[in-house]
């Protein structure tokens, strides 16, 4: 199989195995590595030549240069469609997305000026719940990432966004297994993992992650008209 059709073929599951030491080295949100993508992907819609480095603004205004792989460019002109992925590094929290191919892929919406349509691919979680502040039946992607995503898309795009508009494909190979170890399922997402984060940095055992999660527990359990919920630690 060709290399370009090996990067567009169905994804299977894919993780580096990079083994990782207890300690308190940050990394960076599915998010982050999401808007990378994302942008390595735009730039060789344009170009014809996806990057194998690229440079992303974070939502905390950082900018990071993240490593592409998995390129792959496929059709011609208005049928072009680009991929590019980023492996996630979560740094040493303990993260079941760590190493996951954070997958973007990129294709011109002609006569659609300024439009950038977010969609979610094989491996990325489905809403369908209320609760969580996102479309139901849409894909599970936060609102900062969302943001972010556009962003970083907006910042290579130029000229093009005066006349055509650019639908941004996220997938993440393997995610569905992934999302099994989380509590996804509980909150309505189905199908794979959701993106996340609001600064784009990872930091490990995040008191502030943790707080997060059971707000967002909360506000789905209200949402489907519970009345009481149980909180309890440990595994």
């Amino acid at each position: 199989m060709s290399d370009t059709a090996q990067a567009l073929a169905p994804p299977k599951l894919r993780k580096s195995a990079t083994r990782r030491q207890r300690g308190n080295r940050t990394g960076f949100s599915t998010g982050a590595c999401s808007a990378a993508a994302a942008r390595a992907a735009t730039i060789g819609l344009l170009t014809g030549q996806v990057p194998e480095h690229v440079l992303c603004r974070l939502p905390n205004g950082q900018e990071v240069c993240f490593a592409v792989i998995d390129a792959g460019i496929v059709g011609e002109g208005l049928l072009r469609r680009v991929c590019a992925a980023i492996v996630k590094d979560a740094g040493d929290d303990p993260d079941v997305t760590h190493g996951a191919h954070l997958t973007a892929a990129v294709q011109r919406l002609p006569q659609r000026a300024g439009e950038i349509e977010l969609c979610g691919g094989p491996g990325l979680g489905t809403v369908t719940r209320e609760g969580l502040g996102l479309t139901l039946g849409g894909p599970a992607i936060n609102p900062v990432p969302q943001r972010n995503i556009r962003d970083n898309v907006r910042a290579v795009a130029g000229e093009l966004l005066e006349h055509d508009g650019l639908r941004v494909t996220i997938s993440v190979p393997g995610g569905e297994e992934m999302a099994s170890k989380t509590l996804n399922a509980r909150l309505g997402i189905l199908g794979g993992i959701s993106i996340l984060g609001t600064t784009g940095i990872v930091r490990p055992y995040s008191t502030a992650a943790f707080r997060a999660s059971v707000v967002q527990g909360v506000e789905v359990a209200a949402r489907q008209g519970q009345r009481s919920v149980v909180f309890t630690t440990g595994g």
